[in-house]
C-alpha cells in the first residue's frame, strides 16, 4: 500500500514537471531562456515539496507557502503578508507554489522587486457564498517608486496567467478569477518621483466545500 502512495506521488510530479517544460518551451524566446525559467520553476517546485516532506504530505499553511517561495527573491524586509491561517491540500500547494513563484518573477522584473524602494503587500481572507461554500480571495498588491511610469511588461500571455488562470483552479476543483488592477500614481517623493502601485487579486471558487483548503481557528 505505501510503494502504491509512493508511486502515484512520483506520478504526479512527473506530471507536473511535464507540463512546466511544456509551457516554458512554448513561451521562451531562446534556449538560454528556456535553460534559466525551468531551472527556476523546477527549484520553485522543489521548494513546494520541502513544505509537504516537512508534514509528511498533509499538506501546508498559506502563510508558510507564500513566505517561503518570496524567500527566494531576498527582499523579506519589504515583504507584508496577512490572512488567516488556512492550511492547503498536497496538490494545491504545488499549483499555488508555483502562482507566487511566476508572482514574485514578474515583480522582480517589472515591478516592486526590481528597485530598491518597491514593496509587495500579500493578504488573502475567507469568503462564504450563499449556499456556504468557501472561497479564498488573494490579493497580491505591489508599491513602487518610479522617476517615470513603470515599463510594462510583455503583451504575451505568460506562464503566470497560465498557472493562476488553469492551473491552480484544476487543483482546486473549482474556477478562478484573476484581476490586474492598472498601475496608478500614489503620490509623490520628495525627490519628485511618482509613486505607482498594481494589483493582482485572484479569487478561489472550489466546487466542493474545504475540497483543497482546510482552515484552521
Amino acid at each position: 500500500m505505501l510503494l502504491k502512495e509512493i508511486n502515484h506521488r512520483v506520478k504526479n510530479q512527473f506530471a507536473v514537471i511535464l507540463s512546466i517544460i511544456r509551457e516554458t518551451r512554448s513561451r521562451a524566446r531562446n534556449v538560454a531562456e528556456f535553460e534559466a525559467q525551468l531551472r527556476e520553476r523546477i527549484m520553485a517546485l522543489s521548494r513546494s515539496q520541502d513544505l509537504l516532506v516537512t508534514s509528511q504530505w498533509s499538506g501546508a499553511g498559506l502563510f508558510d507557502l507564500v513566505s517561503e517561495h518570496l524567500k527566494a527573491f531576498g527582499v523579506d524586509e519589504r515583504m507584508t503578508l496577512s490572512g488567516p491561517a488556512i492550511n492547503l491540500r498536497p496538490q494545491a500547494v504545488q499549483t499555488l507554489g508555483m502562482a507566487i513563484h511566476e508572482l514574485g518573477t514578474n515583480a522582480a522584473k517589472y515591478g516592486a522587486f526590481s528597485e530598491n524602494a518597491g514593496s509587495v503587500e500579500v493578504s488573502w481572507r475567507l469568503l462564504t457564498d450563499d449556499e456556504g461554500a468557501q472561497q479564498v480571495e488573494l490579493v497580491w498588491d505591489e508599491q513602487m517608486t518610479h522617476l517615470t511610469k513603470p515599463k510594462r511588461p510583455s503583451k504575451r500571455r505568460g506562464c503566470g496567467s497560465v498557472v493562476l488562470e488553469r492551473v491552480v483552479p484544476a487543483s482546486f476543483n473549482g474556477v478562478a478569477s484573476l484581476a490586474r488592477g492598472p498601475g496608478r500614481r500614489a503620490g509623490c517623493s520628495p525627490h519628485h518621483a511618482q509613486s505607482w502601485s498594481g494589483t493582482r487579486r485572484v479569487r478561489l471558487l472550489p466546487t466542493r466545500r474545504n475540497s483543497a483548503m482546510q482552515p484552521r481557528i
